[in-house]
C-alpha cells in the first residue's frame, strides 16, 4: 500500500504532460522521505547544499541523478563535479570558468543550465536576458569543452499575479528559442527549460517549461 507521500507523487506526475521531467526537490527531507519517492519510480532529486547532497548520495541507490539547484559558490564546485547530473543555477561567468576547470580535472563534461534572473526581486540571482543572449551567442562556450549548458534555467517573481509570472516565463522560453534558432538548432542536447515549482509549475508548463522543481508539494512543508 503506497504512502501519502508516494500518493502525492503519483498524482503530480499523472498532472504532468508527456516530456515534463519532474525534479523532486528533497532538500532539507530526511533520506527516509527520499526513500519513499524512490520507491514510488522517483529516480532525480534536486538539492542546493552541497554538503547535504554529498550526505544524501552515500545513503541512497546508484540510479539516482542528483541535481544541484540552489545558488552555487566556486570553492564548493569541486565536491559535486565529480557525480552531479545537471547543475541548475549558474548565474555567472567565473561559475562557468570553475565548473570547466573543475571538470576537466575529473574528465567529465558537466551538463549545466544558466540561470536567468527575470523575476522582479533583487535578491534573485541570474543573468539577465540580454547577458545570457550574448554569452550564448559570442563563442565564449566554445572555450569551455567541458560545459555542456543544455538550456536554461529560472524562478518567477512571488506573487499572486498570475499575468505576471506568465510574462517571465514567456521572457524565458523566447529566450530560448531565439538561441535554439540562431546558435543550436544543431544541438539535440541543448533541450531544457527548468522553471517551475510547488506553486507556479502549472502556468511554467504551459509556457514552455519541460523540467519543473517540485518539493512541497511531494514532501511536505520542509523541517528545518
Amino acid at each position: 500500500m503506497s504512502t501519502p507521500l508516494q500518493q502525492r507523487l503519483t498524482a503530480l506526475r499523472a498532472s504532468l504532460p508527456e516530456g515534463v521531467e519532474l525534479v523532486a526537490v528533497s532538500k532539507f527531507h530526511p533520506v527516509e522521505a527520499l526513500r519513499e519517492a524512490y520507491d514510488a519510480g522517483q529516480r532525480v532529486f534536486g538539492e542546493s547544499h552541497v554538503q547535504e547532497m554529498q550526505e544524501k548520495r552515500g545513503q541512497m541507490p546508484s540510479d539516482v541523478e542528483w541535481h544541484f539547484i540552489g545558488h552555487l559558490q566556486t570553492n564548493k564546485v569541486k565536491y559535486i563535479v565529480p557525480y552531479v547530473s545537471l547543475i541548475h543555477a549558474v548565474d555567472s561567468v567565473r561559475l562557468l570558468h570553475e565548473i570547466e576547470k573543475q571538470a576537466a580535472r575529473c574528465g567529465r563534461t558537466v551538463p549545466c543550465l544558466l540561470e536567468l534572473h527575470v523575476a522582479d526581486e533583487a535578491t534573485k540571482y541570474g543573468f539577465t536576458i540580454d547577458e545570457a543572449r550574448s554569452l550564448l551567442l559570442d563563442g565564449t562556450l566554445a572555450g569551455l569543452p567541458h560545459v555542456k549548458v543544455r538550456g536554461l534555467m529560472c524562478m518567477a517573481t512571488q506573487t499572486d499575479n498570475e499575468a505576471q509570472i506568465r510574462r517571465e516565463f514567456a521572457a524565458a522560453y523566447a529566450l530560448y528559442g531565439e538561441v535554439k534558432a540562431a546558435r543550436f538548432a544543431d544541438d539535440a542536447d541543448f533541450n531544457l527549460r527548468s522553471w517551475g515549482m510547488s506553486h507556479d509549475y502549472r502556468l511554467a508548463v504551459e509556457e514552455g517549461s519541460n523540467m519543473v522543481r517540485v518539493g512541497t508539494s511531494i514532501f511536505g512543508e520542509r523541517t528545518y
